[in-house]
């Protein structure tokens, strides 16, 4: 078996705003597994500025997978604890080498009959204009779920917005979820979500920034609007830790990115312990290119979560990845008439 690594630059069809700053790029990497023949291809989608792998390191850890890809997919996955996004490249790459179609992962009526997974659109920050613009268009693209990220503009200027939609869409026409991406401040935060809570929100990712345990436990124990953790679970990656972490904050829900918390396993055992434990949870990308996409949403169907999930990103490079993939009416479908181009591999390889 041979492995090699192809490093490739994703552009914004438009600069993104987050509570981090613009987003203009971004940059991930395939590994790609040919064996007799064969081909597989896994994306490892590190993000910049917020993977727990973001470490000068990162492509020599590639490189060193690459080297040592006869040892499996099991040995490597374990030794990778501490590069989430590498261990999710990986197992799409085992995956996709062992299958007859290297882009359908895992088969099912997502991929046979264009069986749809409900999604979120997702709001970007920017200025008032901008963001009501993006507003519009979602409802009439037909989402029924909205996801707005705040904390970059002023506070009453996004509390002007969420009033705006109210007034127009109740909650049983629209749901609300925001993302905070850690921008309260600890002590500014309850009085935040009380001003939050009054427009019939489904919930708050990630309030406060990660770290901060006995503040976001206490927000938790006290919040008038469900709260579920995001960035707080980036880093964490053995179970143990997982199930300290869940019990104590014990948040409403946990969002998961496969790319930041070690792929299909690492968000399966946190799955394990939400549910124990009562919590809810959903799938969201973070910024893959298409193939990446793919995988998550193809493993998303199987899990039959039936929230609205995070998976709505496809559409925002100029230079991604014609796929199968198509959103429509707030849903994600994977089309049978639509395909991936037919020597895609073959040209990362060169």
């Amino acid at each position: 078996m041979k492995a090699s690594i192809k490093k490739y630059k994703l552009d914004f069809k438009r600069p993104s705003g987050t509570s981090r700053g613009i987003l203009t790029k971004k940059e991930t990497w395939f590994l790609i597994l040919e064996n007799k023949g064969q081909y597989g291809i896994g994306e490892c989608g590190m993000f910049k500025g917020l993977s727990f792998d973001d470490v000068p390191e990162f492509e020599k850890k590639l490189i060193w997978l690459c080297d040592n890809i006869e040892k499996g997919k099991v040995f490597l996955w374990n030794e990778l604890r501490s590069f989430p996004s590498i261990q999710f490249g990986l197992e799409q790459a085992f995956l996709s080498l062992g299958s007859k179609n290297p882009f359908v992962l895992f088969p099912s009526d997502f991929t046979k009959n264009e069986a749809p997974i409900p999604i979120n659109g997702l709001i970007w920050m920017g200025e008032r204009e901008f963001m009501m613009e993006q507003i519009q268009q979602k409802l009439e693209e037909g989402f029924a779920c909205i996801k707005m990220k705040i904390g970059a503009i002023d506070f009453k200027a996004e509390i002007s917005l969420l009033e705006a939609i109210r007034l127009k869409y109740p909650r049983d026409q629209i749901e609300l979820r925001v993302d905070a991406n850690g921008a309260f401040r600890p002590e500014e935060a309850i009085g935040k979500l009380q001003v939050l809570s009054t427009f019939d929100l489904h919930s708050i990712e990630q309030p406060i920034k990660q770290g901060n345990i006995k503040e976001m436990k206490s927000l938790c124990e006290n919040t008038p609007l469900p709260i579920a953790l995001d960035e707080e679970l980036i880093g964490v990656v053995h179970i143990t830790q997982k199930e300290e972490l869940l019990q104590t904050i014990k948040p409403q829900y946990i969002i998961l990115k496969p790319s930041l918390v070690g792929g299909f396993k690492g968000s399966s055992e946190w799955i394990t312990i939400a549910d124990n434990l009562g919590i809810g949870w959903w799938i969201t990308s973070a910024l893959e290119s298409n193939i990446g996409l793919n995988a998550i949403a193809q493993w998303t169907y199987t899990l039959q979560n039936p929230m609205p999930q995070g998976l709505g990103t496809g559409g925002l490079f100029s230079n991604n990845f014609d796929c199968p993939l198509q959103v429509k009416n707030g849903y994600i479908y994977h089309r049978n008439n639509q395909g991936w181009k037919a020597d895609l591999i073959a040209d990362l390889c060169l």
